[in-house]
């Protein structure tokens, strides 16, 4: 019996559930993180945070939308989006297995075996299992259909080699979804295969990228004859791309939901920031900050929108398009807020602001570049000309 046997049918009661749960429960080494751990600040405190996740998995905050017969909670929208706020006022720690909860766990319910939802989803529910994505290589970021690493059927086993790279938090994840090339001479999206791989291996190498901030969340990961079992597809072999394209829609639209945690309290941050300096008395950097906060809202809206309709399409990129170009303008807007300080380095340590502000430099990049976003919504949404090859 989890304290989370039975959700509240109103959602006023459900916001008070929740309100009393944080109270209770972010306490101790939990409150003194303050909700840090995000975006190019992940090394903070991460044993901490595996331990609060593993008290959400306890308490059956995870997996809180997802469908009963899988584990989860079943919650209407509207209440994961109060979870999502209160979470933040709370200031709560920053996650360590979005990958696993939002990303994984939805694909598997989607596209999975019942054998491989029995064997993954109750480790990302209770905590004590963390995923890592395997998409990007060298010569196969925004552009994943170039992607180069193979892996070959052995008796009940396939083989893999090649070498992905931006692997976040791949030296603390048990198991990687990767995206491999499984037919020989296969061009492009076709012949490409989703595999588990347990990272836990002679055949896999974790590199950590070392960024200037001192952090490393990022890593290189290399796999020479790393082996999973025959059982380990999702989907079809050579259907991969199917897959993989429904995992992002996921990454595109309600995973967004779970981000905007971390971004309004950094909002947040910077508002209080301003007004603690007294920038906010600036009419410029007010207007900016209002057009911050009613880009958060904006964005908090076509999260619903996209939850209400399954698994998100293509049309999934004006998330994805609309968050990067908004998170970066957000960092910029932080060394603005901080002045001249922001040049400045304390005690040779760069501030939770300008972690912000490098971060974010690599928002409208990662995760399929702004110039990628607005091809895929031209071309499959709009039914534009496809662009010159």
């Amino acid at each position: 019996m989890t304290f989370l046997d039975v959700l509240p049918d109103s959602d006023e009661e459900f916001r008070e559930l929740a309100q009393t749960w944080l109270h209770d429960n972010v306490v101790g080494k939990f409150a003194e993180l303050k909700g840090r751990g995000g975006p190019g600040d992940e090394d903070i405190g991460f044993d901490i945070r595996v331990a609060w996740e593993k008290t959400l998995g306890h308490a059956g905050w995870i997996g809180l939308g997802w469908p009963t017969q899988f584990g989860g909670r079943g919650a209407s929208v509207s209440k994961q989006m109060i979870w999502a706020q209160e979470y933040t006022l709370a200031q709560a720690p920053a996650r360590v297995n979005h990958m696993g909860e939002h990303l994984l766990g939805p694909t598997l319910i989607e596209y999975g075996t019942p054998e491989q939802c029995t064997r993954f989803l109750p480790g990302i529910l209770s905590g004590d299992e963390r995923w890592c994505q395997g998409y990007s290589e060298p010569n196969a970021g925004s552009d994943l259909a170039n992607v180069q690493t193979k892996a070959q059927l052995d008796g009940d086993e396939w083989i893999i080699n090649g070498q992905k790279v931006w692997t976040s938090l791949a030296h603390v994840s048990q198991w990687c979804f990767v995206v491999v090339r499984t037919e020989q001479d296969s061009k492009r999206h076709k012949g490409l295969t989703f595999l588990l791989v347990p990272m836990d291996q002679t055949g896999v190498e974790v590199r950590p990228i070392v960024q200037i901030t001192g952090g490393g969340e990022f890593n290189e990961t290399f796999f020479t004859n790393a082996r999973t079992g025959i059982d380990m597809v999702v989907g079809t072999p050579g259907n991969g791309w199917s897959v993989a394209m429904g995992l992002l829609g996921l990454e595109r639209g309600i995973s967004t939901l779970a981000q905007q945690v971390g971004f309004e309290r950094e909002l947040d941050n910077v508002i209080a920031l301003a007004r603690s300096n007294s920038a906010l008395t600036r009419p410029v950097i007010r207007q900016r900050v209002v057009q911050s906060w009613i880009g958060m809202q904006l964005m908090k809206w076509n999260a619903l929108r996209s939850m209400s309709g399954g698994v998100p399409g293509p049309e999934a990129s004006i998330s994805k398009l609309f968050w990067g170009t908004w998170h970066r303008d957000l960092g910029e807007l932080t060394m603005d807020v901080l002045g001249v300080e922001s040049t400045v380095m304390s005690d040779s340590q760069y501030s939770l602001e300008q972690k912000l502000f490098l971060f974010t430099r690599a928002d409208t990049i990662y995760g399929g570049s702004n110039e990628v976003q607005r091809n895929i919504l031209g071309e499959r949404v709009l039914g534009l000309p496809k662009e010159p090859t």
